[in-house]
């Protein structure tokens, strides 16, 4: 198990720029993939941005493409987002979450931090 820590987040006019962050504690970082998702109100969480299992290279979903930037520290465990050009429709809550490389399943989440887009 690996426990996650978020901060960053917040309220933004459309078009500004925020970064999220998700430290991670408790078992070597370098085995676990640790990706972002999120939840607008009234809808089921949804992936944002991350690495494949192997670690080779990201991957983001159609709506955040081209602003979003998923990054990772190693030696800081922590992971990044990265959010430019933000819009209304960024709104939601957003949650890291990990899972072993090994295992392909996400079994820990952070607590969630609140980005807000203003128009």
């Amino acid at each position: 198990q690996v426990q996650l820590v978020q901060s960053g987040g917040g309220l933004v006019q459309a078009g500004g720029s925020l970064r999220l962050s998700c430290a991670a504690a408790g078992r070597p970082f370098s085995n676990y993939a640790v990706n972002w998702f999120r939840q607008a109100p009234g809808k089921e969480r949804a992936f944002v941005a991350g690495f494949t299992w192997s670690g080779d290279r990201t991957y983001y979903a159609d709506s955040v493409k081209g602003r979003f930037t998923i990054s990772r520290d190693n030696a800081k465990n922590t992971v990044y987002l990265q959010m430019n050009m933000l819009k209304p429709e960024d709104t939601a809550v957003y949650y890291c979450a990990a899972g072993m490389r090994a295992t392909g399943t996400y079994t820990d989440w952070g607590q969630g931090t609140q980005v807000t887009v203003s128009s």
